[in-house]
């Protein structure tokens, strides 16, 4: 499996680290990492706004899922009695 078709099988973390070390690379590898990395970011791209996407779509799901509470009735204070 190369390492294109486990991108998206990665774990955030270590999608991060990908493109870490991707962009190092495209400026301070040999020509053949370069040339990689160049082929590498936009799939890493892809993938972290696909992510971002969907966890922007979920916080919206919860978000509208949620029931609203009702305020909270205050209790009225004792008046003290008039004499």
């Amino acid at each position: 499996m190369s390492l294109q078709e486990r991108i998206p099988e990665l774990t955030d973390v270590e999608l991060a680290n990908l493109r870490a070390n991707a962009t190092r690379l495209e400026t301070a590898g040999t020509p053949r990492q370069q040339t990689d990395a160049a082929a590498l970011l936009p799939l890493v791209d892809a993938e972290l706004a696909r992510r971002r996407e969907a966890a922007s779509a979920r916080k919206a799901a919860v978000a509208r899922a949620a029931p609203r509470k009702a305020p909270a009735k205050r209790a009225a204070k004792a008046k003290p009695p008039v004499a």
